[in-house]
């Protein structure tokens, strides 16, 4: 399922890029989670608010456009429908530009015409609802601690909820923390935080050892924290430890 919802997320990313003004850090093409909806979406397109959103509680792509939504669902429905359905909304809306399912980044799967979305696995959609809620609650916690700013976005390129933020202080540290979803550093969803000054990661190999989770020094420096067994204050417990061996 994860799959599955990382490859809808794509629809959103390019509605971002397809109607929205374009920036440099590729904000136009991250996501909002409501925690209340169980949604991803997209920042509004246009002053009417027309914007896209992915529904993790009905398998559903659903264009919210003068306050009114449609709906349609993924389960049996493949990526061309589901792309002749964007462009019907578009039509339908007061959108100027096309839409256009372009990515400028690549995935680590690829998709046809012919792919066909499946609800396989409904519990495993209310657990990823579920991961995305703790992700957002705990990052919120731990910035409002410090008194840090930073939108807490979805990335759809890695699909990973993140946050970044700078001190306002004379250290020019600047932290990223977040949680990803499973890759090659590890086999389960994981909270992630790492240490920043400019573009360069911070070396953590003098770092001692944390009491929940594991640094990494070797292409990703930083810390790592796998989901499972964890709730929101094992979480916030593990950004906070890891961040003051930043600041120290």
């Amino acid at each position: 399922m994860t799959t599955q919802m990382h490859l809808a997320a794509q629809y959103l990313a390019a509605a971002g890029i397809s109607f929205l003004e374009k920036k440099g850090d590729d904000s136009h093409t991250n996501l909002g989670f409501s925690i209340e909806k169980g949604t991803l979406y997209t920042r509004p397109f246009n002053s009417s608010g027309d914007l896209l959103s992915l529904n993790y509680h009905l398998f559903a792509l659903e264009w919210t456009s003068h306050n009114t939504i449609k709906t349609l669902q993924l389960n049996g429905t493949s990526h061309a429908e589901v792309l002749q359905w964007i462009k019907r909304m578009v039509k339908d809306s007061n959108l100027n530009a096309p839409y256009t399912y372009t990515l400028h980044y690549e995935l680590p799967y690829t998709i046809t015409d012919s792919y066909i979305y499946t609800s396989k696995d409904t519990n495993r959609l209310s657990q990823l609802i579920a991961y995305r809620k703790l992700s957002k609650l705990a990052i919120q916690e731990f910035l409002q601690n410090h008194q840090l700013s930073s939108e807490i976005r979805i990335w759809p390129h890695h699909f990973d909820t993140g946050a970044f933020a700078s001190l306002e202080d004379e250290s020019g540290l600047a932290i990223g923390l977040g949680l990803a979803i499973p890759d090659t550093m590890c086999n389960d969803y994981y909270f992630y935080i790492s240490g920043y000054q400019g573009h360069d990661g911070l070396n953590t190999s003098d770092f001692k050892l944390l009491t929940t989770g594991k640094w990494y020094n070797e292409g990703f420096k930083g810390a790592v924290l796998p989901i499972s067994g964890v709730d929101k204050a094992t979480v916030i417990a593990f950004f906070e430890e890891a961040f003051a061996a930043y600041k120290n």
